[in-house]
């Protein structure tokens, strides 16, 4: 029998995402200057104030105030009608240094034998229905959010739009887990106060459905676009009005959207945040590598779906299971136990190996921390911080690194493909 199955996504605009960013951008000027710097710094936004807090070990000194406004700023919040204005929003940190107890489980003599920076379980996972190799409702949402952010940054459609907003999509599986047709779209975006209210609905919903959809509906193949063919439910703004929103509608804090940073709800999660930490931290960076892992399996041809599991004990290098589930999709007489024996042989799954292979002690975190870490495009790109004392320094980083398929070839190698 025909299933539904629905992801979210929430726009840079969001609260959560506003200090998702924010911390990031402190991750990355930390590690521009000092690539040992061990971070894990939580942003806290309401209206009209920013507090940052956490423990930093590091020999670089930034103004960590003017990173928060520039970073709100970048995202639109710009006038004093949101209630939370980039120039004249109040910065408070508490920021303060890491605790020694977890640094000596950390750092090693060798570097080889770092140990992992706290205890947990990390999930990757990938599946072949979309180019991305990620799930298509939460690929959608993504889309609707960055085209809207687009749009409103353009100044030229939709003239009203504020920062903040969601997107919800619902699509039909058959029975053999095939998209068949979008369900329903949901998208809820912030606005100025413009019209009379049910004109005003009437207008951003009329927008949505004309401009926005369409945009998205283009950046897709044509057997995905044609999911678009059938008789969608919208609901655009369904509680009416959308005025009040960023965070002086809501509150926000770093590490409450990791189903949106991650596969929508498909798959698993280990409840770790990857915002506002350094790699050192294997809730983000075995994250990364479990990912890497399960997008080079599928497109390897291994598997159609697979999910990766990596744990970890805090101080120690190895981890402490590596387990797979390829729901079934295995195209190797392999069971999942054996599939998985071949993965700890070929990923080296230890902090400091993740690091290298995956060149994460780089200022990249920034760009991840809104629409996803996930199914996004490597490049290669130069980025310029610029420290407490005014020192500019600019690096060329290799991004999304975790999205490469450069263990295709090996993996087929292991796999007899």
């Amino acid at each position: 029998m025909p299933y539904l199955f629905t992801s979210e996504s929430v726009s840079e605009g969001h609260p959560d995402k506003v200090a998702d960013q924010i911390s990031d951008a402190l991750v990355d000027h930390f590690i521009a200057f000092d690539p040992s710097s061990k971070v894990a710094c939580e942003t806290l936004v309401t209206t009209g104030q920013v507090v940052l807090a956490g423990e930093v070990k590091s020999d670089v000194y930034l103004d960590v105030q003017q990173i928060a406004r520039d970073v709100i700023e970048r995202i639109g919040y710009t006038k004093s009608a949101y209630m939370f204005e980039a120039h004249s929003c109040g910065v408070l940190s508490a920021i303060h240094e890491q605790s020694p107890d977890i640094n000596q489980g950390v750092e090693r003599a060798n570097p080889e034998e770092q140990g992992a920076g706290d205890q947990g379980m990390m999930f990757g996972y990938a599946t072949n229905e979309t180019e991305t190799y990620m799930p298509l409702a939460l690929a959608i949402s993504h889309k609707v959010l960055q085209e809207l952010a687009d749009i409103r940054k353009a100044g030229q459609e939709m003239t009203y739009l504020r920062p903040d907003s969601k997107a919800q999509v619902t699509i039909e599986y058959s029975d053999q887990n095939v998209p068949q047709r979008i369900d329903s779209i949901v998208v809820s975006t912030q606005h100025d106060d413009f019209d009379e209210d049910e004109r005003m609905l009437g207008k951003i919903r009329e927008d949505v459905i004309n401009i926005v959809i369409p945009r998205v509906k283009a950046q897709l193949k044509p057997e995905l676009q044609r999911l678009f063919d059938g008789d969608i439910t919208y609901h655009i703004n369904p509680t009416g009005k959308f005025v009040i929103g960023g965070p002086h509608g809501d509150t926000g804090l770093t590490g409450r959207k990791i189903i949106v940073d991650t596969y929508g709800g498909k798959g698993a999660h280990g409840g770790g945040a990857f915002s506002g930490k350094d790699p050192s931290k294997v809730d983000r960076s075995a994250a990364y590598a479990t990912r890497h892992i399960a997008k080079n399996l599928v497109a390897a041809g291994v598997c159609d779906e697979v999910l990766v599991q990596v744990s970890y004990a805090i101080g120690v290098a190895a981890p402490t299971n590596i387990y797979v589930n390829t729901y079934g999709t295995a195209k190797v007489a392999l069971n999942d136990g054996a599939i998985a024996q071949k993965v700890y042989e070929l990923f080296d799954m230890r902090p400091y190996a993740i690091e290298q292979r995956l060149k994460l002690r780089t200022p990249i975190y920034s760009e991840a921390a809104a629409y996803g870490h996930m199914g996004r495009e490597p490049q290669i790109k130069k980025v310029s911080f610029k420290d407490g004392a005014g020192r500019v320094k600019e690096v060329e980083v290799e991004t999304f690194t975790w999205e490469k398929l450069d263990y295709v070839e090996q993996v087929k190698k292991a796999f007899g493909l």
